[in-house]
């Protein structure tokens, strides 16, 4: 952000204002602590702040502060879209383009409100009247401590704030071995445990409790893993029926892609879910080194992200899209056996 920018947001900020926070369409971690965070910082500035999230997510992240004050458009939605309508400011945090909200999208597009974005994503849309992107973060938490940091405030950070943005730097950073965690980002965690964030209880209440079910759908994920070694590539399937069979839940195959990655010698990692209800295929891709799923989920999948995490969709079957992903791979070999 310029100076140009930090000085209009301050004059913004400087009286209360009615301010909505949203993030992606099935929030995760990063999505849920970084409005978090941010609510209970303007909170703390006398300003009317709402989040409203596209639709539910997972359990293991409704323990955080503030949670039982988040709307859900998808069963909450005439509430929502007044609350949007009647904003003076709307902050998109976590995403950058907004079908990234899924049935947000229309009242977002066409609120009046003044948009601010926060993101770390490649390629953002030109919607804000002030961007704040940068995709080299390790995630939407960290800009909102540096966004918090820039506007001045940094010494207002709270427990409450401190531990919904440890949860998303913690998160997105795989726990803090991804590429994208730097020097910074440590100093940044071990200022907001200082400020009340505590680090082991966020771990167990995020990592260390499982119900019976996911595991079972763990192991059964780990049984369809396979292999494609003259690619360096592996992937994992999950149908409806198999998450039917374990009662699956909102964000129990959370993190399942990344034990495909941890093959020896694999750089490109896949898992595809089956999703009856929406008529797709849920893809996400995970790579290591410089390979990237980002430009591999854009011109195939539907998606984007990260270069080494990245999203998708698929609207043909759950067969047909391992048959495509397989017969794609053959052209990118020379990039993955460098990789």
């Amino acid at each position: 952000m310029n100076k140009e920018d930090v000085t209009g947001i301050k004059q913004l900020l400087a009286t209360p204002k009615k301010i909505v926070i949203v993030p992606h369409k099935n929030p995760d971690g990063d999505a849920i602590g970084s409005t978090l965070g941010l609510y209970h910082y303007l909170l703390k500035n006398k300003h009317n702040a709402q989040v409203i999230v596209p639709n539910d997510y997972p359990s293991f992240l409704k323990w955080m502060p503030g949670n039982e004050s988040i709307l859900i458009h998808e069963t909450q939605t005439k509430a929502c879209n007044a609350l949007i309508n009647d904003a003076d400011i709307i902050f998109t945090l976590d995403f950058n383009a907004f079908h990234r909200t899924g049935n947000m999208e229309s009242v977002l597009s066409e609120s009046q409100a003044l948009k601010i974005m926060i993101d770390h994503h490649q390629a953002p849309d030109d919607y804000a009247k002030y961007t704040y992107s940068d995709v080299s973060m390790s995630s939407t938490c960290e800009m909102v401590y540096h966004f918090i940091d820039i506007l001045g405030d940094a010494d207002s950070i709270d427990a409450d704030i401190a531990t919904c943005l440890y949860v998303g730097i913690m998160t997105d950073t795989g726990s803090f071995r991804f590429r994208s965690t730097t020097s910074t980002t440590h100093r940044i965690v071990a200022n907001l445990i200082e400020k009340g964030a505590e680090n082991a209880i966020i771990h167990n209440n995020v990592y260390d409790t499982n119900s019976y079910e996911r595991l079972q759908l763990l192991g059964c994920a780990l049984r369809n893993l396979k292999v494609i070694p003259e690619s360096r590539a592996a992937y994992i399937t999950l149908s409806q029926d198999e998450l039917n069979r374990y009662n699956y839940k909102k964000g129990d195959t959370e993190g399942i892609v990344n034990y495909a990655l941890s093959l020896d010698n694999i750089v490109l990692a896949a898992i595809f879910i089956e999703d009856r209800q929406e008529g797709i295929i849920k893809i996400s891709l995970r790579s290591k080194g410089d390979f990237s799923v980002n430009e591999m989920s854009r011109a195939h999948f539907n998606g984007g992200g990260h270069t080494n995490a990245a999203g998708g969709r698929s609207e043909i079957s759950l067969n047909e899209t391992i048959e495509k992903f397989i017969s794609i791979l053959p052209s990118y070999n020379q990039a993955l056996n460098h990789a």
